[in-house]
């Protein structure tokens, strides 16, 4: 049986076959056609609406905006060549680390 993390793999792939292609042939394709710029545009977007949602507290609304979230800065990762397994890889890099002490080494300058 595949695991769950496998479906970002599968997404990963799907969404880097689609570069290039012609825009009417797929969403995905349209929404790299549309440029960065619109591709950002919609990651705020579902990210506002997963912060609805979890204002509501309707959970199963949640749980779709999320995936919608998930799914379009997925997106936005593969237009700069980059998949789920680079943000897995942070994750795994930042377990562990208070969340303060890594957020000030993302600063400019920070250990120098």
């Amino acid at each position: 049986m595949e695991s769950q993390a496998d479906i970002l793999e599968r997404l990963s792939a799907t969404l880097a076959s689609r570069k290039g292609a012609e825009p009417a042939s797929s969403y995905v394709a349209s929404l790299y056609a549309k440029g960065v710029d619109a591709m950002a545009r919609k990651v705020g977007e579902e990210a506002l609406e997963a912060v609805l949602a979890a204002k509501d507290g309707d959970r199963r609304q949640l749980v779709c905006e999320t995936a919608d979230l998930w799914f379009h800065s997925m997106v936005l990762l593969a237009h700069y060549g980059l998949t789920s397994a680079d943000v897995l890889q942070e994750l795994v890099r930042r377990e562990g680390v208070s969340g303060h002490q890594e957020k000030a080494a993302r600063r400019p300058g920070a250990g120098s």
